[in-house]
């Protein structure tokens, strides 16, 4: 009769244990951190994906019948409480970086994995996007720096907003946009000095600018773009929205140009990186670029389908411009956004063009580089699709 009650009694022993488990868990990140816990999507699929579910299960069934065998090449050796730690903090303890990411500012991009490294690019100038001082900076129109002869550039950006007459008999497959429209440039900018300094509205010297670039290359091209010149920071002020809301807004932005048009299959966000000029500049066959990084969000169904596109892309602009591109990076909602929209098509990408130190003819040229890239890409692919 003992013999028969122990069974129920060993089963509430045992899931006793794990519930006090998971109780210590939970007061020692509590102590560790004095923060909320709320763990990311990011850090449970990364967990979850490692776990060995046969060796957990058979590490559960011999801890109740300890004359069951277990397999040698089955892993037991599994700690549950690393596991429910990394679920419930997001601290990897075998990852330092992880921990000290929360307790110093900025250290939270070392994050963002290398996809492919481009030259010269390693842990300690990966691309990074600090938020602006406050939200006043990202609707101000500063003043055009005196040495800028923006009237002999190309008339791009009027071409991209009134819609160039070459443009309406092409088949718009491309949105080009700018989710932070506001990001700028220091040269272009009248005593800007320091990085803070790089944000404007006005399109001739913003990354909208550079956008109107690409829009017109790709038409020149017989590529149909759709180019949204939105001002980001006045929509965002007008809903009362923050900095952190800019996805969210071209998001919008986003699905109501692929409702109206459905041809449109590729999407390009562009930004620019805050990474100084050294990093952010190469110099091919005697003419200065501004360098490219290729951004693609880990947290969205296409993460897979966008990877391999943006790898594509890279390989290609490798072989006709080495050294222009800075590599493709990754990033989850730990390291930024994560997503970046790019759950609404498999060939979304986000773009950085140069960073604040960089000028208009380095930023032309690289873009200019990669709308014969992109042309190249979307071409061989069109003659695959018959």
């Amino acid at each position: 009769m003992l013999e028969k009650n122990s069974k129920p009694i060993h089963i509430v022993i045992f899931f006793s244990r794990i519930f006090v488990g998971v109780m210590l868990v939970f007061l020692l990140v509590f102590c560790l951190v004095k923060t909320p816990i709320s763990p990311s999507s990011a850090s449970l699929k990364q967990s979850l994906s490692k776990l060995d579910y046969s060796g957990i299960f058979a590490s559960m069934l011999q801890s109740e019948n300890h004359l069951l065998f277990i397999d040698k090449n089955v892993n037991s050796n599994i700690s549950l409480s690393k596991v429910l730690f990394t679920l419930v903090t997001n601290i990897n303890p075998s990852k330092s970086i992880t921990l000290l990411g929360r307790e110093i500012p900025g250290l939270d991009m070392y994050n963002t994995e290398i996809a492919i490294a481009g030259k010269g690019t390693n842990l300690t100038n990966l691309p990074f996007d600090p938020p602006p001082k406050s939200n006043d900076d990202i609707i101000k129109e500063r003043p055009i720096a005196d040495n800028q002869n923006l009237n002999n550039e190309s008339n791009s950006e009027e071409k991209s907003k009134q819609g160039d007459s070459s443009n309406n008999t092409l088949k718009k497959v491309v949105y080009i946009y700018q989710s932070h429209s506001w990001e700028s440039f220091l040269p272009l900018i009248s005593g800007a000095k320091v990085p803070n300094d790089a944000t404007s509205t006005n399109n001739k010297i913003n990354v909208v600018a550079v956008g109107s670039r690409l829009t017109q290359a790709l038409i020149d091209k017989g590529i149909g773009v759709e180019h949204d010149t939105s001002n980001m920071g006045a929509e965002l002020k007008a809903k009362n929205w923050n900095y952190n809301n800019a996805y969210s807004l071209s998001r919008e932005h986003a699905q109501e140009v692929m409702t109206g048009d459905r041809d449109v299959k590729f999407l390009i966000d562009i930004h620019r990186d805050s990474q100084r000029k050294a990093v952010t500049t190469t110099t091919i066959k005697g003419k200065k670029y501004a360098r490219i990084d290729i951004i693609v969000g880990k947290e969205n169904k296409n993460y897979k389908d966008n990877l391999n596109y943006a790898k594509e892309l890279n390989s290609m602009l490798e072989k006709l411009y080495p050294g222009l591109s800075r590599g493709v990076f990754i990033k989850s909602k730990s390291e930024g956004n994560g997503i970046y929209n790019q759950d609404l098509s498999n060939r979304s990408i986000l773009l950085e063009f140069g960073g604040v130190d960089n000028n208009l003819e380095e930023l032309y040229n690289a873009v200019d580089a990669f709308a014969k890239v992109f042309s190249d890409y979307y071409w061989k692919a069109e003659e695959v699709n018959g």
